[in-house]
């Protein structure tokens, strides 16, 4: 059984940073397209970022670039959101999200998410 279980949510100030992780289990998480998506309080889902498969090739939204790092320990079978100048407006709920085998979507599992919002 595929599950993926996000940790490491909490409370950040503005400027703060913060590493979130999705620990994988039921399959080889270095085999797929693995992203994180965010959801603000009464917004939609907003992809923010993927790693693919193989590779350590990596892709970002703009909102993000320069500031969040993707990255998957592939003997831990876990992924990471490492989270740097955070904003009010990157509060919401993260999840982990598994693509296929070379595309980013149709994602096929989620996580529970894990909130983090940032304020003062």
């Amino acid at each position: 059984e595929v599950q993926l279980v996000e940790s490491g949510g909490g409370l950040a100030q503005p400027g703060g940073s913060l590493t979130l992780s999705c620990a994988a289990s039921g399959f080889t998480l270095g085999t797929y397209v693995m992203s994180w998506v965010r959801q603000a309080l009464g917004k939609g889902l907003e992809w923010v970022s993927s790693i693919h498969s193989g590779g350590s090739t990596t892709t970002y939204a703009s909102s993000v670039t320069g500031r969040f790092t993707t990255a998957r320990d592939n003997v831990k079978n876990t992924l990471y959101l490492q989270m740097i100048s955070l904003k009010p407006a990157d509060t919401a709920v993260y999840y982990c999200a598994k693509g296929s085998l070379y595309e980013v979507s149709p994602f096929d599992s989620w996580g529970q998410g894990t909130q983090v919002p940032v304020s003062s």
